[in-house]
């Protein structure tokens, strides 16, 4: 049952997360590097809900490695990837076109999730939350 509380609150934050992203570019007020940041962030909670057993720095490193190979990808432009990519769905999921600034954001994404979860595992995080108890 312990796993289920797990899940059900990395799915919430998964969902929170998606959200934020989404309004993050329908917004001129909020810069393009949020965005991207939020989609490495929501990469890592997706491999923590999927790997909830596992240690922060292999989801990290799995969720880096992810977003760096979609990033990649975008590099290749042939006809029928780009079809893809010119709905919202693959847009979104895929990306567009190749940005080193892309991968920064990601990197930044994931450096503040092992951050926060260094945080909130610590002697002083527990302290502050109840997420040792979910």
């Amino acid at each position: 049952m312990l796993n289920l509380k797990k899940r059900g609150f990395y799915a919430l934050l998964i969902l929170i997360v998606i959200a934020t992203g989404l309004l993050s570019r329908k917004t001129t007020i909020v810069p393009l590097f949020v965005g991207d940041l939020l989609y490495a962030v929501m990469m890592f909670l997706i491999i923590r809900f999927l790997l909830l057993k596992s240690s922060d720095q292999k989801v990290g490193t799995l969720s880096l490695v992810l977003c760096y190979c979609i990033e990649f990808a975008q590099i290749y432009q042939a006809p029928w990837i780009n079809q893809i990519r010119s709905t919202t769905l693959g847009a979104l999921v895929l990306g567009r076109g190749f940005l080193w600034s892309d991968i920064f954001a990601y990197t930044a994404g994931i450096g503040l999730c092992l951050l926060l979860s260094l945080y909130f595992n610590s002697d002083n995080g527990k302290e502050n939350s109840n997420l040792d108890t979910i």
